[in-house]
This record gives C-alpha cells, sequence and structure tokens, in this order.
C-alpha cells in the first residue's frame, strides 16, 4: 500500500545528508550568486516527484493539480502553481541520480541484463521533433523501429525485497535492496554490447543475456577484467555451448527482466511522448525507476525450485 508519509521520511533522511555534501562539492565563481529560497524543500519536491510514478495517473499536470494539491494541500502547505514547480524540476536532477544509486540492490552472484526502448515521439513526427533533435536517435528492437533512447539495465534474482512503501514511519527502516543494480541510458542506435562493461563495472558472478549480447570478445573481456561469467543466448543457427544444469535452468529464467521492463513502461511510467525538455526527460526516466525500487512486491526466481533440479 502506497504510504507517502513513509516515501518522504526515506526521501527526507537522504537528502539531509545528502545536501549538505553537494554543497560543499559545488563549483563557486568569483561573483556574488542569489540563491532564491524555494516555497518547498529538496525532499519534498523530490517525494512529489517519484510519489507520480506510483500513482494511477498518466499525466503529471492532472496529477498536481488535481491530487497534489487538493489532498495533499495540508502536507505540502508550501505548494506553488503548477508552472512553478515545472521550473524546479530541473534543479532535482542530480540529487536523483544519487538518491537512485542509494536504492540500487546488492549483487549477490546472480544477474540478468537486459535493454529496452524508451520512445520520445510517434515514428510519423520524427522530422518534427525539436527537444531530442541533438540526443535521441533512431532504433530497431525485435518488433520495430523506434526514435528515442534504450534503457540498459541489469537486476538480481530476488525481488521480495522490503520495500518502503511497507514500512510504517514509527518502524526501523532496512536499507533499500531494490532489485535494480544498475542501468545505463543511451541513444538508440547504440549497440547493446557496447555499454555492458560500463553496465556491469562493479559486479560479480554469473550474469545471463538474450541473442543480441552475443559476443567472444565481450564474454572474454568481461571474465578477464571483472571476473564475470557472462552468458548470452546462442542464435538459432550457432551450435549450442556445454553448460551447466544449474546456469541453463537460470538462463531459461530470463523472462524475470522482461516482466520488469514491462512494469516500469507501464506501472512506473518511465516512457511518454509529452516531453518539452531534455533535463525533465531525465528526471522522469529517474523517478519511474525509483518508484520501481520502492515498490514492495517485485518479480523475482523461484530459487528453491532451479535448486532442487540441479540437484
Amino acid at each position: 500500500m502506497f504510504s507517502l508519509d513513509a516515501l518522504f521520511w526515506h526521501v527526507d533522511d537522504f537528502c539531509e545528508k545528502f545536501e549538505a555534501q553537494w554543497h560543499k562539492n559545488l563549483l563557486k565563481h568569483g561573483g556574488v550568486k542569489r540563491v532564491r529560497s524555494k516555497s518547498l524543500c529538496l525532499s519534498e519536491i523530490m517525494t512529489i516527484l517519484i510519489a507520480f510514478h506510483q500513482n494511477h495517473y498518466r499525466n503529471f499536470k492532472h496529477f498536481y493539480l488535481e491530487h497534489v494539491q487538493k489532498q495533499w494541500g495540508c502536507a505540502f502547505p508550501g505548494l506553488p502553481s503548477y508552472q512553478r514547480f515545472v521550473e524546479w524540476m530541473p534543479s532535482v536532477l542530480i540529487p536523483l541520480c544519487a538518491y537512485l544509486k542509494h536504492c540500487f540492490g546488492k549483487c549477490r552472484g546472480i544477474g540478468f541484463a537486459d535493454s529496452t526502448s524508451v520512445k520520445v515521439c510517434h515514428n510519423r513526427r520524427i522530422s518534427r521533433n525539436k527537444v531530442f533533435k541533438n540526443f535521441a536517435a533512431r532504433g530497431k528492437t525485435s518488433v520495430d523501429w523506434f526514435f528515442g533512447f534504450k534503457l540498459h539495465i541489469v537486476v538480481n534474482e530476488l525481488g521480495e525485497a522490503v520495500g518502503v512503501l511497507a514500512v510504517s514511519v514509527e518502524s526501523e527502516l532496512p536499507n533499500p535492496e531494490g532489485e535494480i543494480l544498475n542501468v545505463i541510458l543511451t541513444p538508440g542506435n547504440i549497440d547493446d554490447r557496447k555499454p555492458i562493461p560500463d553496465l556491469l563495472n562493479g559486479l560479480f558472478g554469473k550474469i545471463f543475456a538474450d541473442r543480441g549480447y552475443v559476443s567472444k570478445e565481450l564474454a572474454e573481456k568481461l571474465f578477464k577484467d571483472f571476473a564475470i561469467e557472462f552468458f548470452a543466448k546462442p542464435r538459432r543457427n550457432m551450435k549450442n555451448k556445454l553448460m551447466r544444469l544449474h546456469d541453463k535452468l537460470l538462463s531459461r529464467k530470463r523472462s524475470i527482466i522482461e516482466t520488469i521492463n514491462d512494469q516500469l513502461k507501464n506501472i512506473s511510467q518511465i516512457e511518454h511522448s509529452r516531453h518539452r525538455s531534455p533535463v525533465n526527460f531525465c528526471v522522469n526516466i529517474l523517478c519511474g525507476l525509483i518508484a520501481y525500487c520502492h515498490q514492495p512486491n517485485k518479480p523475482s526466481l523461484q530459487m528453491e525450485w532451479i535448486l532442487s533440479q540441479s540437484a
């Protein structure tokens, strides 16, 4: 069940530690810079943005005007107008990046990597799109062509972590151990295999992927640099390689990441075509990922069944 108090409590606890260090490391120029104080603090702005991706609203403007201002006015007494709030959104980009990193799960030796398309406009309007003219690119999935970005993601096998929203404010909140281990956003025309070394940096164990990641050189590089065993599903015209039964059973469970990608798009709403700013597009992606990390019930594997079958 969604709890605004629990979400704000966790975000505010992070901002209290992060904001002091952030301002201490900001570059300064010699002149005098005027810093206007906002009617909402950093944690309140972040809470509203994340909460949008945890509700059923499909449009942030409608969510802010109909839900936040009318129902959450007591919780946020300094609410500005919608236009003013939109102007504040770019200011939380860096804190959201740090907070997402804070919400990442822990690698336990098993991971699944994949990419999903993030469209920014319909194919018929590609030539008229000016917002992402120098950022997005045309790409191709197994279904069709698109214009936008690719979200490369790696997750672990455990999804039954205790979500922030399932814990009351009075209880002791554990460190968030979401299912996502790392993410990278690239233009839509980037090969899926190119960002894999950066995506898996700092991880260990076994990583499973689909046919789009088949590369002998990539597997050898990952094993040499990170001691990672990388398993990519062979293409239909390739010979099958000998695998341990445990690894073969795990490779068949790779569909878990397809479920996660579907939830990111249809529940956390990381994809829509109404963006008017590249920065706010990034804010939307980050908040959707954070909302998924706070999701109490995530997809997970039946590891007991896999271990019993491989025994």
